[in-house]
């Protein structure tokens, strides 16, 4: 059972309709017992960073997100929910993330330049350099990424729809990048933690494969 956590933001129903489609059993949920019982873990989301954590902790749902990532369980983040994985936003100065990975979310500023805020529609991300994609037939090896982007060449376009990307301080767990007016960390992965800036559920068949690898794992 996959649990989809219901915070009172995000595009729950699309998210959990693409990870049925995938193979997935889900349930969405805002009880703090269900993320014990559950196999993984998937955290959608579409709002604000302060809100999103006044409202995972009036639910009660900060300590046991962690305990489920401690444990190991499969961690899928999204969008919002790669962001408030992190210490802090620029947009919610003074707000305390789930500070689960040390760095912060900061806002696209742009000078002179066209591209407007916020990052809105298709664009491609790029595997990092240190990273690498193995089969499911081969041994995992220290060093290696994950079997997540199986089937996803790097080039691959996503959608996004965003005003913040993250800048975590460790960038060994840099996953993939997307090149907007900066090359930004649209991917991060780090040990059963997974999370990305983009829309898979909204990304066709190639968003549909990420979350059937994660599905898989």
């Amino acid at each position: 059972m996959i649990a989809v956590i219901d915070y009172g933001m995000g595009n729950l129903r699309s998210v959990q309709k693409a990870l049925e489609v995938a193979g997935a059993r889900t349930r969405v949920t805002s009880n703090p017992k269900d993320l014990s019982r559950c196999e993984k873990l998937v955290f959608p989301g579409v709002g604000a960073f302060g809100e999103a954590m006044k409202e995972l902790k009036r639910r009660k749902l900060v300590e046991p997100i962690k305990d489920a990532i401690g444990e190991g369980k499969p961690f899928l983040g999204l969008c919002l929910g790669l962001q408030l994985l992190f210490e802090k936003s620029a947009e919610a100065p003074g707000v305390k993330g789930l500070a689960i990975l040390k760095g912060e979310s900061k806002r696209f500023r742009f000078r002179c330049s066209p591209l407007k805020v916020p990052h809105m529609g298709w664009n491609n991300i790029k595997v990092a350099s240190h990273k690498s994609v193995r089969s499911e037939a081969e041994p995992p090896r220290r060093g290696q990424a994950t079997s997540i982007l199986k089937g996803v060449p790097s080039g691959s376009y996503m959608y996004f729809v965003h005003s913040y990307y993250v800048a975590p301080e460790d960038r060994s767990v840099i996953l993939t990048t997307t090149d907007y007016g900066l090359n930004f960390v649209s991917g991060i992965c780090k040990d059963n933690i997974y999370a990305f800036q983009f829309h898979p559920e909204k990304s066709q068949e190639t968003g549909l494969r990420i979350l059937k690898n994660f599905v898989r794992l």
